[in-house]
């Protein structure tokens, strides 16, 4: 599929079909769902989809990855499993409108990023036609992928019908909590493998729950096996600033580093040697330049002493790069872990290539708000919940970056003013998880497989690091 718009109408023609006849060919196929249309004209790729439809429901244990026999291959060979947590929005200003009726006509001015859907939802839920109903998006208080929709507006506007007066609608944060959506959690399992000579020959992702954004990463492996698998959740989840791609990111930046690590190779040259893509590399180069590379390392050992082991406490430099809606972005992060595990984050130094830089202020402000919304993702942000209720509903309770977390950030730009403007809101967000996890576990030794890495504040290796059996690994010489 490629818009995905006739989507639906193929998923329930196919279930119907296979009901029937759960091994139809290509002529009964096509007989059976002519009255479907795909404007993309994705026949092929329907027609395929059908028969593996079919095959699945014959054998269910058939949608588990299988690794590529290039990892069986290998003399290294790295499997992980790594975790991000459900987080919420948490917009300043909670949803919000203001609906008001004219000579059978409705006005709603509501914060939403999606007005048109907005209208269209709107003129369903009240029985209008679309010319009867006016959207209007005023300045609103921050959204970040969690204003979409029409929920709020349609209220507002069912009740100044009810009422025969205008009427506002506020959310209060108790309700933006429970009754908006929430950034998915993930669940993804990575395998990857390397020849003798250090070059990458097999990789295996699989997401579970949160998405296929940035699951597809820019570095040049023979042998890939991705999927993306939906599941069930218990929490109502929708688009967050740069929806999947973060989690995806985390994985794999995570993962390139561990290999790194068992190959001996410093991590920055290893990325460089698996990139095709010049603009990637130039953004990694930068981070790293700018950071100065590997930085002012000094593992620790408890007791204070200096070992070299990358074990207790000390400082280390971590980074990590990726691509997100044709934008390039590597992040490179100093951090300090202490005796007692207390971790500080002291630089966060991210390059970005958009292609071109139309207004650089106000695009190195969109960087520096990224960053800081995934710095509260990667160390504190996550919703707790029980039994259906969210726990910590509450900016009081649920943490949110504030000014005493504020690291030494530093944006670095690289203009490409012969290549189109990709968004600059949501690919700087991407590379800050992965970055400061490989920055820890080269401060002292820990790995860390799950976001948030500490919601205490400090470095547990309970938290998938060694000791929590995140990591299988085989190695042969």
């Amino acid at each position: 599929m490629q818009c995905g718009y006739c989507t639906p109408g193929w998923l329930t023609a196919t279930a119907a079909l296979l009901a029937r006849v759960p091994h139809p060919d290509d002529a009964r196929i096509a007989a059976e769902l002519a009255g479907n249309v795909c404007r993309c004209c994705t026949y092929p790729r329907i027609l395929r989809a059908v028969h593996r439809a079919a095959d699945l429901m014959e054998d269910p244990e058939a949608l588990l990855p299988v690794p590529p026999p290039a990892l069986a291959a290998g003399p290294v060979v790295l499997q992980a499993h790594y975790r991000a947590a459900y987080i919420a929005h948490a917009p300043l200003e909670p949803r919000s409108a203001l609906g008001r009726w004219q000579n059978s006509r409705v006005t709603v001015w509501t914060g939403t990023s999606t007005p048109f859907r907005a209208r269209r939802d709107v003129a369903a839920a009240l029985g209008l036609p679309e010319q009867d109903v006016q959207v209007i998006v005023p300045d609103y208080g921050g959204g970040f992928g969690g204003k979409h929709g029409a929920a709020v507006a349609i209220e507002a506007a069912r009740l100044a019908r009810a009422a025969g007066r205008p009427v506002h609608v506020q959310w209060s944060r108790h309700e933006e909590f429970h009754w908006g959506y929430l950034r998915p959690a993930a669940l993804i399992d990575v395998s990857s493998s390397a020849d003798a000579s250090g070059a990458i020959i097999g990789w295996t992702l699989t997401n579970i729950n949160s998405g296929s954004a940035g699951i597809v990463g820019p570095y040049r492996i023979p042998h890939q096996r991705i999927a993306y698998q939906p599941a069930e959740s218990p929490l109502p989840q929708g688009a967050y600033r740069a929806l999947a791609s973060t989690a995806n990111h985390f994985a794999r930046e995570s993962m390139l580093d561990e290999l790194a690590h068992q190959l001996e190779i410093d991590p920055l040259e290893f990325r460089l040697r698996h990139l095709d893509d010049e603009r990637t590399a130039a953004v990694l180069r930068a981070a790293a330049g700018a950071l100065g590379w590997p930085g002012d390392e000094r593992p620790d050992a408890p007791d204070g002493s200096r070992t070299g082991s990358r074990t207790g406490r000390g400082t280390g430099s971590g980074i990590a790069a990726g691509t997100e809606k044709g934008g390039r972005v590597a992040t490179a992060a100093q951090v300090r872990v202490d005796g007692d595990g207390a971790l500080h984050v002291l630089r966060l130094v991210t390059a970005f290539d958009c292609g071109t830089v139309v207004n650089p202020e106000n695009l190195a402000n969109q960087v520096e708000g990224a960053v800081m919304m995934g710095l509260g993702g990667a160390l504190f942000e996550a919703v707790d919940f029980a039994d259906g209720q969210i726990l910590n509903a509450s900016l009081s309770a649920y943490r949110v970056p504030r000014l005493p977390d504020l690291p030494e950030v530093e944006v670095i730009l690289l203009d490409q003013p012969d290549e189109p403007s990709a968004g600059g809101g949501e690919a700087p967000i991407v590379a800050v998880a992965p970055a400061i996890a490989n920055a820890i576990f080269r401060a002292c030794g820990v790995r860390l497989r799950s976001m948030p890495l500490a919601p205490d504040g400090k470095v547990s290796s309970g938290n998938g690091g060694p000791s929590a059996g995140g990591l299988a690994t085989s190695r042969s010489r």
